[in-house]
């Protein structure tokens, strides 16, 4: 019974938090966190097409994902500075990062959900490591290991490849 709550919830609260914000109903928990009705968003995984945290609901491991693009490394985000984009709680490093999250999600979030984009382009749903990463293309990407990573990134072919993959696998994703 409680799997089947659980998976009610994960398809009901995406929708009461789209009618929420359609309403102006979410209120700012703490310093970013947005909840609906005492429950927040991202305190438990809400979508399947962004690698999270089973527990927490936290995408990519708490790293910021503008952090990439600013230091150049991945940096730890922070309790403080998290929101709700796609089901997932993204943290931030500070407020200015969160800032230019929330102005253009699809700039920073990293390709393919934060799925090995190595692995996408063979069909295969494998969760990268926020740690090992590239930015080509002005896209982030993450991997599961440096190999992958290597590989992906000496074929120009491989991520048109993966672009190609991603709506099949992201539809299996979601069912």
């Amino acid at each position: 019974m409680t799997d089947f709550r659980f998976r009610l919830a994960r398809r009901i609260v995406p929708t009461l938090a789209a009618l929420a914000l359609g309403l102006g109903g979410l209120a700012g928990a703490s310093a970013g966190t947005l909840q609906l009705d005492g429950i927040a968003l991202g305190e438990v995984g809400l979508t399947e097409r962004i690698v999270t945290d089973r527990i927490s609901g936290v995408a990519i491991g708490g790293y910021d994902p503008v952090a990439y693009f600013a230091a150049g490394r991945p940096v730890a985000g922070s309790a403080d500075f998290q929101l709700v984009w796609n089901g997932a709680a993204w943290r931030f490093a500070n407020e200015g990062n969160m800032a230019a999250f929330a102005a253009d999600p699809g700039v920073f979030a990293p390709a393919f959900g934060g799925y090995d984009a190595g692995a996408v382009g063979r069909g295969v749903a494998a969760a990268g490591d926020p740690r090992v990463f590239a930015i080509a293309g002005e896209r982030l990407y993450l991997f599961r290991d440096g190999a992958s990573r290597d590989d992906f990134l000496t074929s120009p072919r491989r991520a048109a490849t993966a672009e190609a993959a991603w709506p099949a696998l992201e539809a299996g994703l979601m069912r």
